[in-house]
């Protein structure tokens, strides 16, 4: 009985955990890294083919953005989710796909002028299709027994709509074992979701440390201060530009702004317009609209019974094509922007950015955790100026920040879902966090909690019998700035040993087959070889 960390270890992004028990390989999200890089990943130590199942926390591509290259490797297992998790991965895993292909286009027109290499997408729509076609929806509560021995139960973490931390029990030779993924963990008292649930008692937990060096600090007046930025910057004749993720973040805000316009709280701009401008976060807007009651908290459900739609509202515009896009700068008058991405780092933000960054008279409103690295970061650090679509843009907006909004929860809230557990778990695994945060997080469970706990490094193994490391990967830095042709390299050479692994999982298949199959195989291996062997 094993735990392998592959991702998000002294890391924010990129979650994926390996459980072996009973023989069966099971991955626990299987997420895409965003922003820079710090350390080298661990690569997955079996082929795709050979996982038997994925259990997966929540929809956010950072958790979820690498499940179609898996299916594109060759895996064809169940992805066990909740019901809302499935549906918003059914629009987010799409996105991701389009995204990929279209920069693909892109890179390739301009490769193809330059005479470079051909750019390969990470995976392709098709891919998305056939991984949304392996989607298990499940309950919160409901007891799954995925193989003989091995259980799983979700439950409700409040980050996002169909967010959740899993518990497994584990039964190997008479033996039963516990672990508890927290997944991420959500901020309390936040619209439409409720707050995380209590934990179940586990052997063994694994935690998120995002916020694992920080308070929220006390709760703000998020309508007082939503309403004096769109104020501030109306009067001034300018846009608020709110860089959002476009799941769970903007709905958010639109709760809130349905009760500023419901409330008058804006003098002097009757009616003004607020865009969602991304495809994935108008698609998002319709799902948390579609009535998935069993995940919404009881303020939503009392407006919902009285009729209201908690994020609709006069004004409201939802954009879908490039075409609306577009039109989005030719309106003159005061407006909010709500759009994707929440980092600047895809997405029509860019083109919003380079309509506002330059104007005085415009604010760039930042409402979630912005990654290092990222342009979004680069903004709220004070950078001068930024490059987008080959272009420097001058930064002359009032740069702003909302804080507490953040979907994750704070230092003591993570500390007091730990101490709520019924008893103390043998080890506390620590990832999900920046370098520093995750060590320091595991110190202040050890000093507050007593419990012992750990951060583990990507590629590091731990016999769940005893909690002790029985492998320690080599831990390997990334240079700070890596050049584009160094990223597109890796992604190519991470499909190859994606295919290299399903080659031998192929081979294994083929044990026992007739010797003339046998040989012919062989000489189909020993040819590839021949060609791409580096003397």
């Amino acid at each position: 009985m094993k735990l392998t960390f592959l991702g998000a270890a002294h890391e924010v992004t990129g979650s994926c955990t390996l459980l072996e028990v009973l023989g069966k390989q099971i991955l626990i999200d299987c997420g895409m890294e965003q922003g820079e890089d710090l350390y080298e990943n661990c690569e997955l130590p079996i082929a795709p083919a050979e996982i038997d199942a994925i259990c997966l926390t929540h929809a956010h591509i950072d958790h979820s953005g690498k499940l179609p290259a898996m299916v594109a490797a060759g895996y064809k297992g169940p992805i066990y989710a909740t019901a809302a998790t499935n549906a918003l991965c059914n629009i987010m895993l799409r996105d991701s796909a389009h995204i990929q292909e279209f920069e693909a286009q892109w890179r390739n027109r301009k490769a193809k002028r330059a005479g470079a290499d051909e750019y390969e997408p990470l995976y392709t729509m098709e891919d998305a299709m056939r991984t949304l076609e392996l989607f298990e929806p499940h309950s919160y509560g409901e007891d799954i027994e995925i193989f003989e021995g091995v259980t799983i139960k979700f439950l409700d973490a409040g980050h996002l709509l169909g967010s959740s931390s899993i518990h497994f029990t584990l039964t190997e030779d008479g033996k039963k074992t516990t672990l508890l993924f927290s997944g991420d963990l959500g901020n309390i008292d936040r619209p439409l979701i409720r707050d995380p649930q209590k934990p179940i008692g586990a052997d063994y937990v694994v935690i998120e440390s995002t916020y694992g060096d920080r308070l929220h600090g006390e709760r703000p007046d998020y309508i007082g201060q939503l309403t004096s930025i769109i104020q501030d910057t109306f009067d001034r004749g300018g846009n608020v530009v709110i860089p959002s993720f476009a799941v769970g973040r903007t709905q958010e805000l639109l709760y809130l702004i349905r009760i500023i316009k419901e409330q008058k709280l804006i003098k002097y701009h009757d009616g003004f317009s607020v865009y969602v401008d991304s495809p994935l976060a108008v698609e998002a807007t319709n799902i948390y609209s579609s009535g998935l009651t069993e995940y919404y908290d009881k303020e939503t459900l009392e407006l919902l019974s009285k009729g209201i739609d908690p994020i609709r509202f006069p004004g409201l515009k939802l954009s879908i094509t490039s075409d609306d896009s577009r039109a989005i700068n030719d309106d003159k008058y005061p407006k909010v922007i709500l759009s994707a991405s929440g980092m600047c780092e895809a997405g029509r933000i860019r083109h919003h950015l380079k309509h506002n960054l330059w104007r005085y008279d415009s604010t760039i409103l930042f409402v979630g955790y912005q990654t290092e690295g990222t342009i979004g970061r680069k903004l709220l650090d004070g950078a001068a100026s930024v490059r987008l679509f080959g272009e420097e843009i001058v930064v002359n907006a009032n740069i702003q920040t909302i804080n507490g909004i953040s979907g994750h929860a704070d230092k003591h809230m993570m500390l007091s879902w730990l101490a709520d557990l019924p008893y103390p778990p043998k080890k506390v695994f620590v990832n999900h966090g920046a370098d520093g945060v995750c060590d320091h997080f595991a110190n202040q469970i050890y000093e507050n909690l007593g419990y012992f706990s750990e951060a583990p490094y990507s590629g590091d193994v731990f016999d769940l019998a005893t909690g002790e490391c029985i492998e320690k990967a080599k831990v390997v830095r990334i240079p700070a700035k890596v050049s584009p042709g160094r990223k597109r390299a890796s992604v190519i050479f991470e499909k190859l040993l994606f295919a290299g692994k399903r080659l031998l999982h192929v081979i294994e298949q083929n044990r026992g087959g007739a010797n003339k199959d046998l040989a012919k195989f062989t000489s189909q291996i020993e040819s590839l070889c021949d060609k791409w062997e580096r003397k």
